[in-house]
């Protein structure tokens, strides 16, 4: 009889137990509902069974991990409702002789050789999809919830309070009735074929650059659809969310992480505005998902695709440059975002736009405002806190700033990282009529930074990389994750860290972010997207490798493990492609800019 290890203790379970029923003996020993199990150094579904002897954690939604399977499970609700009402998805053969259609009356599991594999060999060439094809396509991830919208085929569809309304009560409906969310294993052109029968290109297309043989597919009540990570065992688990109207279409909420209870949603009109804009030129380019981004590569129109969102990205840059150009008040330009959003760049970029339109700007890092390395404040953990506003020499970036304005002669310090110590640029600065700052740093918008200039000759600019492309129509890709393969890279690069300190360190990072720049983000004079929709394509060839060299056991090897497999949907994309001036460089180096 296997033995696990239980919180230092060793039980003994038959073979083949389920995780779930163990979960449910310790689930009165902890606050928020285990969702997840750690078994022998890897992350299990609690529908799995027990095979061996190994060391058993529980992963409840308190997690990263469990919140994830949490908004998964609650999206797949979603989708499985809109499937219920609308008939979307349906697949194209006859209902009579369609094994899933079956499958999907009885409730059953499939398995992979009597379900979708039966289905396919009916359907060798798939039919037509039904005439009713409302779907719900997940869009943007914003605060707390996702933004969604009605398709009906194509064609976008408002979001009418009733229809929001008939949605939410289904999905409410499901989770009541507490259905089984069950996985199957199906060989990989099979999923493509039974995708692809049922119109959903998106889905057929990520498998087809896939090497895996085969891949998991999950079903609730007749439902079948493929989720990147894990499921909750069943409806039952996913009861604390909400639909609200918002733009076009609605927000999915989920619970906030300190309340438990169901975030309560904060419009974020600039930040949508900005995430909508780039998703539209996405869509017009023909790439929204990364099997599209996949068919560029394939097809060789990489090169075509680069420079083209390079140009639009200028003329932005550009649009922004006219704008402080248009007003003499503005002295001082303010650019902040989070980690790894590209701001050395891009204040780099606009002084040249801004020098086009006949102003001298002068190029100014808070970075390099850094108290000394024993001076930086210390987190809750003891680690140095890098993102709170006291690990900036506030007084001398006043008096700094002050002095120039008045126009006095200022010796700017330069932080090396290296060493953790302040150094002074060579030669001082002075400026006159027409020289702009442009000031970027992670705290630029929060008005303590320059509370001695007023706010009429600052220009504050937010900029993150919002990434415009997703996994799927029900899959979106993480801003966050973008930003951390950026990191993992520049850092290896320029500080001499490895990438297990890169993600030990991430989540600090975080929440500094949503402590220090997030709650400022909208009072934003303009916000601007760096996110390349290649980037991930490229920045593979480099950050690969780094995962790779994380190990079983590591307490990184986890997320390591996971950002692989978001790398594995993508084609590589070769550096050499990248402009000397591109956001990119910033983190893979040759950039044309000193950083």
């Amino acid at each position: 009889m296997p033995a696990l290890t239980i919180k230092n203790k060793t039980y003994h379970y038959p073979e083949g137990t389920l995780f779930l029923d163990i979960a449910e003996e310790y689930q009165a020993d902890y606050p928020d509902d285990i969702i997840l199990v750690r078994y022998q150094n890897n992350l299990r579904e609690l529908f799995k069974e027990v095979e061996g002897d190994g060391e058993l954690e529980f992963v409840t939604t308190a997690e990263k991990s469990g919140r994830n399977t949490y908004r998964r499970t609650v999206t797949l609700i979603m989708e499985a409702a809109a499937y219920e009402l609308y008939a979307a998805g349906r697949c194209g053969c006859d209902e009579n002789e369609c094994i899933i259609a079956e499958r999907a009356e009885t409730q059953s599991n499939i398995s992979a050789d009597q379900g979708i594999a039966g289905h396919v060999e009916k359907t060798e060439k798939p039919g037509k999809v039904s005439a009713s094809q409302i779907r719900v396509i997940v869009q943007h991830s914003l605060g707390q919830g996702y933004y969604c919208e009605f398709r009906d085929g194509d064609r976008f569809l408002p979001a009418d309070d009733a229809r929001i309304l008939e949605l939410k009560e289904k999905m409410q409906e499901l989770v009541r009735r507490d259905l089984p969310i069950t996985k199957h294993s199906v060989r990989t052109q099979e999923a493509i074929h039974y995708f692809h029968s049922c119109g959903r290109d998106d889905k057929a297309g990520l498998f087809r650059y896939r090497r895996q043989s085969r891949v998991n597919i999950y079903d609730l009540n007749g439902y079948h659809d493929y989720y990147y990570g894990y499921m909750a065992p069943s409806t039952g688990y996913g009861g604390q969310f909400d639909l609200i109207p918002y733009q076009k279409g609605f927000m999915l909420m989920f619970p906030d992480r300190d309340t438990h209870a169901v975030a309560r949603f904060r419009p974020m009109d600039k930040l949508f505005r900005i995430m909508d804009d780039s998703a539209a030129w996405g869509e017009s380019m023909g790439v929204r998902t990364i099997s599209e981004l996949n068919d560029a590569i394939a097809a060789g129109r990489i090169q075509e695709l680069i420079l083209v969102q390079e140009s639009w990205m200028e003329q932005k840059i550009g649009g922004i440059a006219e704008e402080i150009a248009g007003d003499l008040r503005k002295k001082v330009v303010l650019i902040a975002g989070p980690s790894s959003s590209g701001k050395t760049t891009f204040s780099h970029r606009l002084s040249i736009q801004l020098t086009a339109h006949g102003l001298r700007p002068h190029p100014i890092s808070l970075d390099d405002f850094y108290v000394n390395r024993e001076d930086t404040p210390l987190d809750e953990n003891g680690e140095y806190d890098f993102e709170c506003l006291e690990a900036i020499d506030i007084p001398l970036l006043n008096r700094c700033l002050s002095d120039l304005l008045e126009g006095k002669e200022v010796t700017l310090p330069v932080f090396n990282f290296r060493t953790g110590y302040r150094e002074y640029r060579p030669q001082p600065l002075k400026i006159q009529d027409g020289d702009v700052l442009v000031i970027e740093g992670i705290h630029g918008l929060n008005e303590k930074l320059a509370a001695d200039l007023p706010r009429n000759c600052k220009f504050k600019i937010y900029i993150s990389a919002l990434t415009q492309l997703n996994i799927d129509s029900q899959n979106n890709l993480s801003t966050t994750d973008t930003r951390l393969f950026r990191r993992m890279v520049r850092d290896a690069r320029t500080r001499n860290t490895s990438v297990r300190q890169t993600l030990a360190r991430w989540p600090s990072v975080r929440c500094g972010e949503e402590k220090n720049i997030f709650p400022f983000q909208e009072e934003a004079d303009v916000m601007f997207n760096t996110a390349l929709i290649y980037e991930l394509a490229v920045l593979k060839c480099y950050v690969e490798p780094m995962l790779f060299s994380v190990e079983p056991g590591c307490p990184e090897y986890e997320e390591a493990k996971r950002l692989l497999k978001i790398l594995d949907y993508v084609l590589p994309v070769p550096g050499d492609y990248i402009g000397h001036n591109s956001i990119l460089r910033e983190f893979m180096g040759s950039g044309c800019f000193h950083i």
